[in-house]
């Protein structure tokens, strides 16, 4: 996983950059947001991924699993709102 801050803010802007043009649709904000996304799935995938036995050693695997943990949370996004309207 990144070091340092802009580690994260990039990792955070190319997962959640690829997590939108994976799902595209109508999702919340625009650059912040994403990068938040992004690097919230990061997060989340730095804490899924040892547990499921994933190495996360090499920078690919690093925003691979950025990007899915992206992905899932736009998905979770999307089945909240769609429940509230």
């Amino acid at each position: 996983m990144p070091d340092g801050i802009l580690g994260w803010i990039l990792i955070g802007l190319v997962a959640g950059v690829l997590g939108k043009l994976i799902m595209p649709g109508k999702d919340p904000g625009g650059i912040i947001v994403t990068i938040l996304i992004g690097i919230a799935g990061a997060l989340l995938a730095g804490f899924v991924a040892p547990s499921l036995g994933i190495d996360l050693s090499t920078t690919f695997r690093s925003y691979a699993a950025a990007t899915v943990g992206a992905i899932v949370l736009l998905a979770v996004y999307r089945l909240i709102m769609s429940r509230r309207t």
